[in-house]
């Protein structure tokens, strides 16, 4: 993939992957990050990337992409909840600001968006034509909802502006690159172990994730964005392999050679049981399927945090 593309919310977990990819394909890359949660230093140092610090709500001059991945919002419930209503305005707004700018430039705009559309789902695994099982003014809505509005404001700029947009509706993603404070179940897992803490788990453990590494991930964002006659496609990308919350704390506390240690809890409002993508349109228009075992992703994530928490 060559020429301008735009990432925004770059500098976060998946958008520092995904950059790294444009440039190794010779794009000229602009990313947009306001930086919190996402970290400058994650990124390279390339005579091809511009890093941009703003909002994207109100983004300044971008220039003219051809390109846009737009994936400024936070993801992980610890810090989304903590700002709800500033998620929700990047989730929509931002949506609504690049879309703008994708009319103004033609350029094609592929969105982040995720499984949290389908909420608490009644129906496994979860195909893109299921509408979802979300409570609209749960502590969980304003992603939930945010991102669910913003597909909605995308699919009505296709249809009155016939602009080329894409949905990725992206599944839990995992990996290298992740903060030690990002607050979702691997992160948390592999970090407490690593202190040797008791690894929290909400409710009984046995609500179910599916794991996808975020090399999979960007190889799945990359052909959605390259692909020819995929206008108006949206697309789940994610892993089908289904573990369960206590299952996956037995693999990493195995993989640490550690005993296994867990600190019950509550369950949090809204989380849900289940959660396990269908992947069949993304076999068909992509060619696309995760490659990559958890037993894999999770020795190269655990080395990642080994690296990060001896460095201090």
């Amino acid at each position: 993939m060559s020429g301008a593309v735009l990432v925004t919310g770059g500098a976060g977990f998946i958008g520092q992957h995904l950059v790294r990819a444009l440039l190794a394909q010779g794009a000229r890359v602009t990313v947009l990050d306001n930086l919190s949660t996402g970290r400058r230093a994650a990124l390279p140092d390339d005579p091809n990337l511009r890093v941009v610090q703003g909002c994207v709500t109100q983004p300044p001059d971008l220039g003219q992409p051809e390109l846009i991945f737009n994936l400024a919002c936070p993801a992980s419930p610890v810090h989304y909840q903590a700002d709800p209503i500033g998620t929700w305005r990047a989730a929509a707004l931002g949506t609504h600001a690049m879309l703008e700018l994708a009319r103004e430039t033609g350029a094609r705009l592929v969105q982040a968006s995720t499984s949290e559309v389908y909420g608490d789902p009644e129906v496994s695994p979860q195909a893109e034509g299921y509408h979802g099982h979300v409570n609209p003014t749960g502590p969980r809505a304003c992603y939930d909802e945010g991102k669910r509005a913003a597909e909605a404001l995308i699919a009505d700029y296709r249809r009155v502006h016939g602009l080329d947009t894409r949905v990725a509706r992206i599944f839990n993603t995992y990996g290298p690159g992740m903060a030690p404070d990002d607050g979702r179940v691997v992160a948390n897992f592999i970090t407490q172990a690593l202190r040797g803490e008791a690894m929290t788990v909400y409710g009984d453990g046995r609500q179910t994730r599916s794991f996808c590494h975020v090399r999979d991930l960007v190889r799945g964002l990359l052909a959605l964005g390259e692909g020819e006659d995929l206008g108006g496609e949206i697309v789940n990308l994610g892993n089908p392999a289904e573990i369960t919350m206590r299952a996956l704390a037995e693999r990493i506390s195995e993989a640490l050679g550690v005993a296994l240690k867990l600190d019950l809890r509550p369950a949090a409002p809204d989380d849900p049981r289940q959660r396990r993508p269908d992947i069949t349109r993304a076999k068909a228009l992509l060619g696309w399927t995760p490659e990559v075992a958890l037993e894999e992703g999770l020795a190269a994530t655990i080395a990642h945090f080994r690296a990060v928490l001896a460095a201090g």
